[in-house]
């Protein structure tokens, strides 16, 4: 049997809340908390509103300005913590996670105060990006409210240190690609086709290293959703863009294992899809926005939609193939283990590690992710 409460809110301005929340016992801690914090905002009390999402947050950072008091606090067995933080007149809600995340969301008389607020709040509590052999990426993802964007410092490295990873034929359009710059885009699109285990994954890390200076790799995470769902499609192609021209970049959208979207039959297979994706690339959709597309597939180019690999809609088209004998003895340093046809990178990692390797079906369709 459920029980229903009414809950005050101990705020230092008044003794109960000027509104009431019911909860019952399917609700959690953080679900009072939630509801607490959003409560002075819902009424009018506090009506300004600021929220920043953290990433590699500080273990030591407080998250809060000095003077705040903590009126709740709610942990979780995965290792979450949210905590409901006041002050004169302005209320502060964090919610840090293991992975060291963290959402800190304020609510306050006035904007000003809102703002300082949040900025004493997150100042310094971030490490700084490994440097090096990192850069950030952004992920992209359909959430409950819409889409959401997250960014994160992911391994590569530069192009120098991973060319003999591919086959020499193949490596010269990849270094034209390497070498683009914003006045040599001529076609918004790039596929990189070939078998599981090449490298293409790989490839677009090192293009998101050397392209940092003047692009944003974003990755998105459901592809499949992305051209299914209209409003989905134009928060991603819109961005975020900077109030400073001079910080504005172009944009490089990262879209893995898209067979469906791109094969002969796409059309009959993802509906709109296509259509959408072509619209985004060299259509109205993408007219004045500074997005580029990337591609991977498994899928033989013969197999691929005419339209999408039409003269002029491809900045580049890379066939990422294995590396053939001679080249692929020479990146093990031993013939022991390599076929008479050469070897994937994948396979090569396996060799060197002693690992056996398995042979890839036919309709392989979920890559090695090298």
């Amino acid at each position: 049997m459920s029980v229903i409460r009414e809950v005050p809110f101990p705020s230092p301005d008044s003794s109960e809340l000027p509104m009431n929340i019911w909860i019952d016992d399917a609700d959690s801690a953080i679900d009072v908390i939630d509801a607490l914090a959003l409560s002075p905002f819902a009424t009018g009390a506090q009506p300004w509103s600021r929220l920043a999402n953290l990433e590699r947050v500080r273990p030591d950072a407080p998250l809060s300005p000095p003077s705040g008091r903590v009126l709740r606090t709610a942990r979780v067995d995965d290792g979450s913590e949210s905590r409901l933080i006041s002050g004169d007149g302005w209320t502060l809600r964090v919610v840090r996670h293991r992975n060291r995340t963290a959402m800190v969301s304020v609510t306050a008389v006035t904007e000003e105060l809102a703002k300082s607020v949040l900025e004493q709040s997150i100042d310094g509590a971030e490490e700084s990006v490994p440097e090096a052999d990192h850069v950030e990426m952004g992920f992209w993802w359909r959430g409950t409210h819409g889409g959401t964007r997250s960014e994160k410092p992911i391994t590569a490295q530069t192009w120098s240190d991973i060319s003999a990873n591919y086959p020499g034929k193949v490596r010269p359009a990849i270094d034209k690609l390497m070498a683009v710059t914003p006045g040599d885009v001529s076609g918004r699109l790039i596929l990189l086709h070939g078998q599981p285990g090449t490298g293409k994954t790989t490839l677009l890390r090192t293009l998101a290293k050397q392209w940092h200076d003047w692009c944003q790799v974003d990755c998105v995470l459901d592809p499949e959703r992305l051209f299914d769902e209209p409003g989905y499609l134009m928060e991603v192609a819109v961005g975020y863009d900077s109030d400073d021209e001079e910080t504005q970049r172009w944009r490089l959208l990262v879209l893995e294992d898209c067979d469906e979207l791109i094969s002969a039959g796409a059309k009959a297979q993802a509906g709109q899809g296509l259509s959408r994706l072509l619209n985004l690339t060299d259509g109205l959709l993408g007219q004045g926005r500074d997005v580029l597309v990337a591609i991977t597939t498994n899928e033989d180019l013969a197999r691929l939609h005419p339209a999408v690999i039409r003269p002029g809609r491809c900045l580049a088209q890379l066939e990422v193939g294995p590396l053939s004998r001679d080249e692929a003895v020479a990146w093990l340093g031993t013939s022991e283990g390599v076929g008479p046809s050469g070897a994937t990178l994948a396979e090569l990692y396996a060799i060197r590690s002693g690992r056996a390797i398995t042979p890839a079906t036919s309709d392989e369709s979920t890559g090695l992710y090298l």
